[in-house]
């Protein structure tokens, strides 16, 4: 299979191709580990290769309905068996695992070939992919521009063709921000719709796990495969009629759309985030949606500390646990800096701020779950910027740091905290050429109405065809 008939394919329809004998599984997975050879010395996306134990995978032609389709592991949330899962920390970087956990397990089961892990930011905890362990990963679209996180890894791999769809996960933006940044799709499901089996909830429930795509069916056929309750979950989303794969390309009906030009955590838009959210609108608007500009208003500043507040509390619990496993204490040398800072914050905090931050958050949600009911979706920019660059964040020291990280990112991580399913669409480009991302937001569990809309969406405005020069 040549890189051009490769690289013009989804994961459905490379299942398909597999499944009719037109190509065999293990000329697939040959195409991508020789893209990945092309490209990865400059986009640093796969930190750990799993190509051999694959190889005889692929051999066997795995059935399933993705049977046979290369694809890549986050390197965190993601446990298969007999590798590490670094979490982007030096401190977990030869912590192997002897069973898969849920959603690799569920992803063997659809039939995927896992053949590597891709880059993220230490324990997730940063919007860009910038690990002290692995180093930074680069953006196809521009290399010196980030690729977003924390999905940053998995994203950049999917942009520059060396898989067509990779595992994702989303604490707070880390689907839908790398996709905006690298031109993807990434939809975050509803809380409690996939299973961190056998973990428990992540980081209060905000965390959900599912993938980054080119394509809507991608996303939609993926999220089947994984949308399993699993025994004891502490959520848990009441599954679809019928599978989701069969709602992209439906008509969604005609549906109240709400668009708004707020930066909810941040100071304000960037213009050209500004303009592609307007012109999202207008597309809206021409396909027969009823479209109005609102002001949603929300003081989130309290709920901004909560969820820190909350986070910080989580990531002193795993560091702690660790800790007491290997029987001597986390030192500074470690963690990067910022994780540090977090565990000291963590360590300070009591049970009554814990429950009186989680308090907070589900009166968000019930906020927010209130907006909805005067409309079925929510329009707004994906992200405050354009792709930022390398080293954006950090800018030599942490001073500053809240203030740029909230100009890059203010509109992803209300919808963790209310649990509602978002989506990013890849609508527009910045002057420099750079993915803009727009973001639709449903109601609770209402993936159906959004799996529609974005099928819809792409085939007005089509952007399979949109590839970076790499």
């Amino acid at each position: 299979m040549n890189q051009a008939d490769y690289a013009a394919q989804d994961a459905v329809g490379l299942a398909a191709l597999i499944a009719k004998r037109e190509i065999t599984a293990v000329e697939a997975l040959e195409a991508a580990i020789a893209r990945a050879e092309a490209v990865d010395s400059k986009i640093n996306a796969i930190t750990f290769s799993m190509a051999e134990a694959a190889r005889l995978v692929a051999r066997e032609t795995p059935s399933g309905p993705l049977g046979g389709v290369p694809f890549l592991l986050k390197d965190l949330s993601a446990q298969a068996a007999g590798t590490a899962t670094s979490a982007g920390s030096r401190l977990f970087k030869d912590l192997e695992y002897v069973a898969d956990n849920a959603i690799v397990a569920a992803y063997r089961r659809a039939g995927l070939v896992i053949f590597g892990k891709t880059n993220t930011p230490e324990f997730g905890l940063e919007p860009v992919t910038e690990p002290e362990l692995f180093g930074p990963s680069f953006n196809p679209w521009n290399l010196d521009h980030t690729p977003g996180g924390s999905s940053g890894g998995s994203a950049a791999a999917v942009a520059a063709g060396v898989v067509p769809a990779a595992h994702a996960s989303d604490g707070g933006g880390s689907i839908r921000i790398p996709a905006s940044c690298c031109g993807l799709f990434g939809l975050k499901p509803s809380r409690g719709r996939v299973s961190l089996a056998p973990a428990n909830e992540g980081w209060g429930g905000f965390s959900i796990q599912h993938a980054v795509t080119r394509s809507v069916r991608d996303s939609a056929a993926l999220l089947d495969a994984i949308s399993t309750p699993q025994l004891g979950d502490p959520y848990w989303a009441p599954p679809p009629s019928r599978p989701f794969a069969e709602e992209v390309g439906q008509p969604p009906g005609k549906l109240k759309i709400a668009f708004s030009l707020e930066s909810i955590a941040g100071p304000g838009l960037d213009p050209q985030c500004a303009q592609a959210v307007q012109d999202a609108a207008r597309l809206c608007e021409d396909l027969g949606h009823e479209v109005e500009e609102v002001t949603l208003g929300w003081d989130y500043a309290p709920v901004q500390e909560a969820g820190g507040l909350i986070i910080a509390a989580n990531i002193t619990t795993l560091l702690d646990n660790e800790a007491r496993r290997r029987g001597r204490p986390i030192t500074e040398d470690e963690v990067e800096d910022l994780t540090f800072g977090i565990y000291q914050r963590g360590q300070k905090i009591s049970a009554v701020d814990y429950i009186k931050a989680l308090q907070t958050a589900h009166a968000f949600g019930r906020l927010a779950a209130r907006a909805f009911l005067g409309f079925d979706l929510l329009l707004t920019s994906t992200m405050g910027t354009p792709p930022a660059p390398i080293g954006y964040l950090r800018d030599g020291d942490l001073g500053g740091y809240m203030l740029r990280l909230l100009t890059f990112m203010p509109n992803t991580q209300p919808f963790n905290v209310s649990g509602q399913p978002a989506m990013t669409v890849p609508l527009a480009q910045s002057r420099e050429g750079l993915p803009i991302g727009i973001q639709f937001v449903g109601q609770p569990a209402g993936e159906v109405l959004l799996f529609r809309l974005a099928g819809q969406l792409e085939e007005a405005a089509p952007w399979a065809s949109r590839r970076p020069a790499i």
